[in-house]
């Protein structure tokens, strides 16, 4: 059924910590084969939902080879590497070790808002410099500078490094017309749980997602039956999932997916900070909301 890899349902994993702060291997490695075991496709390591701007250099890469040993040749995998500055996002491209993975997650620069220009050159840098493929990140929610139709097109056609893309934008306009113009063999990724159904509706190829990582079972049943074109028993699914994938995003990511998964059993409700647990009025929510859609995912 996936023409690519990175096609179905790819999982932006948390980074787990114990409740002294520090990284939890154990718990890492649950989520993994929660994951896997359960139906995603490919895991994504310091994306958004990692709290990657708050790990350090170490961390980072502790993750990256963690992860990597511990899936082996189970799933493919991406690693997240981006940044508003592109020479030390070069620089990282370069110095890290990225054995066992098959791609770079990439997000668009942000807080300096670079013109589509600077966006286009940025991501030619990073292509030409990254040992591995390259998927784009649009994420303009977080980034403050969206990444157009235009320029993604540009990017696609300019060079075989860049792959895809994991769009955010929430146009679902700009999204379709990616979908049109894209060159053959360049994939489109939903960046947002809620609008993975009609997005591969008009041609994407799958999701990387933050419900996902909590009902694995449902989420990437629900991509499966639409990438068959089996849209019922999809819309089903995804109303089904639908009060939960809101409720994830109420007081933010990663607060919401980690008050889930702590609701499960399987990691701590720890962040870092700037980022804080959600309220206790939502964790009910949710813990309610997760644990109804696990014991009825069979």
């Amino acid at each position: 059924m996936n023409r690519q890899p990175f096609c179905g349902t790819g999982v932006a994993l948390i980074t787990p910590f114990t409740d002294s702060g520090a990284v939890d291997e154990t718990a890492l490695l649950r989520l993994c084969d929660h994951c896997l075991n359960h139906g995603a496709d490919f895991l994504v390591v310091l994306g958004t939902t990692a709290e990657t701007p708050t790990l350090s250099p170490e961390e980072k890469s502790f993750l990256l080879r963690r992860v990597a040993k511990h899936v082996g040749t189970r799933a493919p995998l991406v690693a997240g590497i981006g940044g508003n500055h592109t020479e030390q996002v070069i620089r990282q491209l370069q110095q890290t070790d990225l054995s066992g993975y098959q791609a770079v997650l990439s997000v668009s620069p942000y807080y300096n808002k670079p013109s589509q220009e600077g966006l286009f050159r940025h991501f030619i840098a990073v292509a030409e410099a990254s040992p591995l493929p390259v998927i784009l990140y649009n994420v303009p929610g977080r980034t403050s500078s969206n990444l157009t139709a235009a320029t993604t097109l540009r990017l696609a056609r300019a060079t075989s490094r860049i792959i895809g893309i994991k769009e955010a934008s929430g146009n679902l306009v700009q999204i379709m017309q990616i979908v049109q113009q894209r060159p053959q063999g360049f994939l489109v990724l939903s960046g947002d749980d809620v609008l993975t159904l009609p997005m591969i509706s008009f041609g994407a190829e799958g999701v990387i997602s933050v419900a996902a990582q909590a009902v694995p079972h449902l989420f990437s049943q629900m991509v499966s039956e639409a990438l068959q074109g089996r849209f019922r028993e999809a819309a089903a699914l995804h109303l089904r999932l639908l009060d939960f994938m809101e409720l994830l995003f109420a007081e933010g990511n990663p607060a919401g997916i980690k008050a889930a998964l702590h609701a499960l059993g399987l990691c701590s409700n720890v962040l870092r900070l700037p980022l804080t647990p959600v309220s206790p009025a939502l964790y009910e929510q949710l813990a309610t909301a997760v644990r109804s859609l696990t014991k009825n995912s069979d």
